[in-house]
């Protein structure tokens, strides 16, 4: 379908009962599409709330609907012309264009849902859709034009050396198409599934993270592994690229993969879970995310830390949340000796009761840790449940409290006190041989 005769065909046409019986057929497609999926759109809502997954992909989805059912309904009203046997030439020219404008949309909904679905859109992501769109408008110009079907034979005909084959360029942009299409599907779905899964609260939060990944590399591997079939690859052929990745992964990849294991190992045995309080060496924070390859700590200043599963795996982690979320926090105080404990020490276990984030039970207690140069060393002890919010404030709480009985002289601090009698014996002694006369 030459150019040339598209717009002849639709010259003639123009002056014709059945080119405005088209134009109108189309307005009525375009109009019927859009309000399909504007209807879904609403009655999927309707009644509904949250944002699980397939809600989500719904209302999503139902913006690349639109242009799909426009497709089928032109689709539908091309059957019908030429049942009644009216010029299509209009219809002809149309499907095309909607169809690529289907494609577009379907492609840039599975990016932004697979790449920047919490997020915002990324400038890479835009400049692949704006590439994307650019070579599917070129394909449907070419299709127009009538040259697509000797740009096919061109590239049909041109043939690569691989290995002791050749491949036509046609068999690997075949490949490539249906390898990117498969592969965006399967992280589509993926990412989906695992959405599902984090929102399910039957199951531990590991093995919520573990059946998400796992899930995801096994449909990574399936659009793979289909997709070169779809195209008559011989997977055998893999086989040495799988010895390759093999003496790979033993020579220069052992820290990532003793890593991914490791991410594996954390999750499937729960030593960890999203959420718990841990330290690892230096480091002390809250468990934000746990990836195959990392796990990121979150401090209570806020700051985040990348650490790698090996750290988690290879050397001690305390972890203040493993069996339960109570955790015990103290503060120390020094009193004078002539104070009487009996009275002091039960005084002291009053304080922590009605502070804020303080359990009741465990109750608080107080311990005589050790008796100070000036003074009883007492520890005030206490139990918090949520310790990713921090020890600082609720301990400086129950210090106040404390203060206030040193204010009401109910409690007398140890002060620092020095017996300088020895000093002061030894200094007359040299002052005296000083003033001795020779």
């Amino acid at each position: 379908m030459p150019l040339s005769n598209v717009l002849s065909d639709l010259i003639d046409d123009f002056d014709k009962p059945s080119f405005l019986y088209q134009a109108g057929a189309i307005a009525v497609c375009i109009v019927l599409g859009w309000g399909l999926g504007y209807a879904i759109r609403r009655a999927w809502l309707r009644g509904r709330s949250g944002s699980g997954v397939v809600q989500i992909g719904v209302e999503s989805f139902s913006y690349v609907l639109s242009p799909l059912a426009v497709v089928g309904f032109l689709a539908i009203a091309k059957l019908l012309f030429v049942a009644e046997r009216y010029n299509v030439h209009l219809l002809r020219l149309a499907l095309p264009l909607f169809a690529s404008l289907a494609v577009i949309r379907l492609a840039f909904y599975l990016m932004r849902r697979v790449f920047a679905r919490h997020g915002p859109v990324g400038a890479a992501i835009l400049t692949f859709e704006k590439i994307f769109a650019m070579l599917v408008w070129l394909a449907v110009a070419l299709y127009i034009a009538g040259l697509w079907p000797d740009v096919f034979k061109f590239l049909d005909d041109t043939e690569l050396p691989f290995g002791k084959n050749r491949v036509s360029l046609a068999s690997i942009l075949q490949a490539i198409v249906s390898v990117v299409i498969l592969l965006m599907l399967a992280l589509w779905v993926g990412a989906a599934l695992e959405e599902r899964l984090m929102g399910v609260q039957g199951i531990h939060t590991s093995s919520r993270a573990v059946i998400g990944r796992m899930s995801r590399a096994v449909l990574i591997i399936i659009a793979v592994l289909g997709s070169l079939t779809l195209v008559g690859i011989d997977l055998t052929v893999l086989s040495v690229f799988g010895g390759a990745l093999g003496v790979g992964l033993g020579l220069g990849m052992q820290k990532i993969a003793s890593n991914y294991v490791s991410g594996f190992v954390i999750l499937l045995e729960r030593s960890l879970a999203i959420g718990d309080m841990i330290s690892v060496d230096k480091y002390t924070g809250k468990v934000t995310h746990i990836n195959t390859r990392y796990t990121i700590l979150q401090g209570l200043d806020g700051v985040e830390t990348v650490l790698p599963n090996e750290m988690l795996i290879s050397g001690p982690v305390q972890n203040q949340s493993l069996s339960h979320r109570s955790i015990r926090v103290a503060t120390t105080l020094s009193v004078a000796y002539d104070s009487d404990l009996a009275v002091i020490m039960p005084l002291l276990e009053q304080q922590p009761h009605g502070v804020e984030r303080v359990l009741a039970d465990p109750a608080p207690g107080v311990s005589l840790s050790k008796f100070g140069v000036d003074g009883f060393d007492l520890e005030v002890g206490f139990w918090i449940s949520d310790p990713e919010n921090g020890r600082g404030g609720v301990i400086s709480e129950v210090n106040k409290k404390i203060y206030a009985l040193v204010q009401s002289g109910q409690i007398t601090l140890a002060s620092p006190s020095r017996d300088t009698r020895a000093l002061d014996a030894q200094m007359v002694a040299v002052l005296a041989g000083i003033s001795r006369p020779s």
